[in-house]
């Protein structure tokens, strides 16, 4: 069992690591050290100037004291986004779990957590993008999240808050 927190900018180093879970989350897969993986393009600012008035973030910790999990949201503009952007009003949600301790409920937890927090901030709806090989794909459509853009290996999604079971 483990506790959900509120992440703080502390946990940069963290979300850092989970970024990298969530890029290269393929089971079996080679995988780049942390830094050389966090150099692709498409990673290197997700995380830049993290601290923003609007970023949020949840930690999953066991009980002595370990991370091993989190979910964050930021907002994003047309000019600078990830995968998973919609448009300005809506964040994009990113979560992982470090692999030794996925299968154990941990991401509904996170998912729960960040839901509840973007609402309670007043947010309608949160996007992500996901691979559609990843087993998370059935997480994220037991918490709400419905696609609004199908590409052939991955898919946009959006959560609206009043109706996603997550965030009640």
């Amino acid at each position: 069992m483990v506790a959900i927190r509120p992440g703080t900018l502390d946990d940069l180093p963290f979300l850092r690591e989970m970024l990298f879970e969530a890029a290269y989350w393929r089971p079996g897969q080679a995988r780049p050290d942390l830094e050389v993986g966090l150099e692709r393009p498409d990673l290197v600012y997700l995380l830049a100037d993290w601290g923003r008035d609007d970023d949020a973030a949840v930690i999953a910790v066991t009980e002595a004291g370990e991370a091993v999990g989190a979910a964050w949201f930021r907002f994003w503009g047309p000019e600078q986004h990830s995968y998973g952007y919609v448009s300005p009003q809506i964040p994009e949600l990113g979560i992982a779990v470090r692999a030794d301790f996925r299968g154990q409920g941990i991401g509904h937890q996170l998912i729960r957590s960040i839901l509840n927090l973007a609402a309670s901030h007043g947010i309608e709806q949160v996007s992500l993008s996901v691979e559609i090989e990843n087993l998370a794909l059935n997480l994220y459509q037991q918490h709400g999240f419905e696609p609004v853009q199908k590409n052939p290996k991955d898919w946009v999604m959006v959560a609206s808050l009043e109706n996603s079971p997550g965030s009640n």
